[in-house]
């Protein structure tokens, strides 16, 4: 009986322990928002009226002029572009931060164009 009682404390522990560790495909990414979010400096943190999710992100080719904002020619790639909803100025656009494909690593920083 005592082995019994060993073995289903065994069958359930193992169980339990099983679902606290995910696989490694599993685990997930952080979210390109909040990447690019941790880029802003607390005074553009500060425009955010909501949440950085609260963004529209895209994939876009890089023109010539978003190069001129990474400081590094990458003209013809791509890069995902977050722009960040109502951070508007009454000089300048919303705010978008470039990330690289990788997911992970901002690349630039501009405005859009209040046109």
């Amino acid at each position: 009986m005592k082995k019994l009682m060993n073995m289903t404390v065994l069958i359930l522990l193992t169980i339990a322990l099983s679902g606290c560790y995910p696989l490694r495909a599993e685990r997930s990414e952080t979210p390109i928002e909040m990447v690019a979010f941790a880029s802003l400096t607390d005074e553009e943190q500060h425009l955010l009226p909501a949440s950085p999710k609260d963004s529209v992100v895209s994939k876009v080719a890089v023109t010539e002029h978003i190069a001129t904002l990474m400081g590094r020619p990458r003209k013809g790639t791509e890069v995902y572009a977050v722009t960040f909803n109502h951070t508007e100025t009454k000089s300048s656009g919303n705010l978008i931060v470039y990330v690289d494909l990788d997911k992970k690593t901002v690349v630039g920083k501009g405005r859009t164009s209040l046109t």
